[in-house]
């Protein structure tokens, strides 16, 4: 009786640690539309500018529509981009066979005080999980309402993967392929 005693002790002692390891509820976090900001000891915090719409349909400069099918799982077969508005690369707009959108991919070069306003507007980081990967940049990952959202920072660039699959997981693959391919 003794030892039964020993044994149940201990593990409900691990059910109540992983219990509070686990996710937090969706109640807890903030609605994504309110603005998330910033605070640094450098310099004020800016404003990220809107998230860009797609405007043509074009080739993706950045992820072919075979890798972005590979990472996201949904077949493309339309491929949008935005207007670059003073940057050096589009965003792009993957849609799949049935006409609707699965993917967007927003690349930001400029400012690291911009970079970062684009990463926390769209995964705070004091709310998201932690987001590390590529190596040396930093950002926030999240489920959303329609998917899920992987933004992260280095220095004055950006990227924000967007798609409409709940793991984080399909979003971080993209965000890899493009730092790759645009070398940074």
């Amino acid at each position: 009786m003794r030892r039964a005693a020993l044994i149940i002790v201990p593990s409900l002692a691990v059910c109540g640690a992983l219990a509070a390891c686990g996710p937090s509820s969706p109640a807890a976090q903030p609605p994504r539309s309110t603005p998330a900001t910033t605070t640094t000891t450098s310099a004020p915090s800016v404003p990220a500018p809107p998230l860009p719409t797609p405007a043509t349909t074009a080739t993706c400069p950045y992820l072919d529509p075979v890798t972005a099918e590979d990472d996201n799982g949904q077949h493309v077969t339309t491929v949008k981009i935005s207007a670059p508005d003073g940057q050096s690369e589009p965003s792009c707009f993957f849609y799949r066979p049935d006409g609707h959108w699965q993917l967007t991919v927003w690349v930001y070069s400029g400012s690291p005080a911009v970079a970062k306003a684009i990463v926390n507007s769209e995964a705070p980081v004091a709310t998201s999980n932690p987001a590390t990967d590529p190596a040396g940049w930093q950002g926030g990952a999240e489920p959303t309402a329609s998917g899920a959202v992987y933004a992260v920072a280095k220095g004055g660039d950006a990227v924000v993967v967007i798609t409409n699959q709940k793991q984080t997981i399909k979003a971080r693959l993209v965000t890899d392929h493009v730092v790759s391919t645009l070398g940074w």
